[in-house]
């Protein structure tokens, strides 16, 4: 099987129980019915980006369902967890492209999904041989990669979450999931 879709979600969840918690976060992005295997970090060639709508619109309950998925969970207080999944499409259709996860801890939406969006470029950028200098900003090098006309789109999904004040468990989490 090789997806030729993919859609981006991302839910939060909180209960005393650490599994309801992410229960809750996998019903917040609509994904709770399907049998979810998390799957590694290659966007396949010609996948289609699909909006959240039509995505969970093609999902059956109990289905086999692939994702990309970053998760987070948390029982202290007021703590805040983020978890992001980026992307980085190629130009060429033929060409695979780049998801990633990260999981955080006290960073903002806007700084943890900068570096989710970071991850999959630097990992695309190597394959197309795109020479990198680690020490630039991201969004320097965010100009590079788009400037080599090698890259069409990076984008990220990105949830984040301050534990409940009073212990219960909190779970975020951000998925690509891909389709048939």
């Amino acid at each position: 099987m090789v997806p030729t879709k993919v859609f981006f979600t991302k839910g939060v969840g909180k209960h005393k129980e650490k599994l309801h918690s992410f229960e809750a976060a996998l019903r917040d992005a609509g994904i709770a019915a399907c049998n979810l295997v998390t799957v590694s970090s290659i966007l396949p060639p010609e996948c289609k980006i699909i909006s959240l709508k039509k995505g969970l619109k093609r999902l059956e309950p109990g289905a086999i369902t692939f994702v990309v998925m970053a998760r987070s969970e948390t029982n202290e207080p007021n703590r805040q967890i983020v978890s992001s999944v980026g992307l980085a499409q190629p130009s060429k259709g033929e060409q695979y492209g780049y998801l990633s996860e990260h999981h955080g801890y006290g960073q903002t939406d806007e700084a943890a999904g900068d570096y989710a969006e970071d991850l999959a470029a630097t990992m695309l950028a190597t394959t197309l041989g795109i020479d990198l200098d680690p020490d630039k900003a991201w969004d320097e090098r965010k100009q590079l990669y788009k400037m080599s006309g090698q890259f069409v789109r990076t984008s990220n999904v990105t949830q984040s979450a301050r534990g409940e004040k009073n212990g219960l468990w909190t779970t975020v989490l951000a998925a690509a999931v891909l389709l048939e």
